[in-house]
C-alpha cells in the first residue's frame, strides 16, 4: 500500500509512541492513499508543508476496515477519543450508552482505515447525540466535502513495515484555499439538508428508549 501523509516538516522515520492521544483513533500515524488529500492536511495559513510518502507491506497485518461496520461504532471511537462539550443530559446518556454498548476492541489491530473526521464533521457526531439529527442524517452528511478514508498506523509491528520513498514541498498558498474550501463546502452542504424531525426516523432517544443494540438490523 502507498500512503501519504501532510506534515509542516519531513518525517522520514514516523516514531511508534508519537501522535495524539485525542486523534480520531487515539495514537497512531494518520495517513491517506490520496496524495492531494495529504498535501491538504500538510497546509497552513502561515507557510507551507510537506507531502511525506511511504510504502507498507499489509501482509499478515492485522487490519480494522471501520466502513464494514455500523456508522454508530465509528462515531463512538470518535467520542470516545476526541475532546469536546457534553453539554446537555441527552449528549451525557447517549455518551454513556454508545460507549458502553457500541464500544469496539481496536487498540490490538496493527492499522485502521475509516472516515477522516475533521472538525465540520464532528459537528456532525455532536448534532447526533444531542438529538437534533437523525441516524439517516448522518449517514447523508458524511459524504459532504468527500474527506475520504484515513490510514492509521497503530502497532510497532506496522511501523516498522513503513518505508519512507521521499517528500516534497508544498505550497501553502496553493493546498491551504483548498482545504479551507473542502471543510467550508462540508459546513455549507450541511446546513442544506433538511433537519425537520423525520418520524420513524432513528433518533439517539430512540436508541436509548428502546436500548438498541450494535447488530439490530435497523442501525445497519
Amino acid at each position: 500500500m502507498k500512503i501519504f501523509h501532510g506534515s509542516d516538516h519531513i518525517i522520514e522515520k514516523p516514531e511508534f509512541i508519537g501522535g495524539k492521544e485525542h486523534n480520531d483513533y487515539g495514537r497512531g500515524f494518520y495517513c491517506t492513499e490520496h496524495a492531494d488529500m495529504a498535501r491538504e492536511w500538510s497546509a497552513s495559513p502561515d507557510g507551507n508543508g510537506y507531502l511525506n510518502c511511504y510504502e507498507i507491506d499489509t501482509s499478515g497485518l492485522s487490519i480494522l476496515d471501520l466502513n464494514e461496520y455500523p456508522i454508530l461504532i465509528w462515531l463512538t471511537l470518535l467520542l470516545e477519543h476526541r475532546t469536546f462539550q457534553l453539554d446537555s443530559p441527552l449528549a451525557r446518556e447517549a455518551y454513556s450508552y454508545l460507549t458502553n454498548e457500541f464500544h469496539l476492541d481496536h487498540e490490538d489491530y496493527d492499522l485502521i482505515t475509516g472516515y477522516r473526521a475533521d472538525d465540520s464533521y464532528f459537528s456532525f457526531a455532536r448534532d447526533f447525540i444531542n438529538g437534533a439529527i437523525s441516524l439517516s442524517q448522518l449517514k447523508d452528511a458524511m459524504h459532504l466535502g468527500k474527506l475520504g478514508n484515513q490510514v492509521v498506523i497503530k502497532s510497532q509491528n506496522a511501523f516498522d513495515r513503513l518505508r519512507f520513498i521521499g517528500a516534497e514541498e508544498t505550497d501553502g498558498r496553493i493546498w491551504y484555499p483548498k482545504r479551507k474550501a473542502r471543510d467550508d463546502k462540508a459546513r455549507m452542504d450541511y446546513h442544506s439538508i433538511d433537519k425537520r424531525y423525520v418520524r420513524g426516523d432513528i433518533y439517539i432517544t430512540r436508541i436509548l428508549d428502546e436500548e438498541m443494540m450494535s447488530d439490530d438490523a435497523r442501525l445497519q
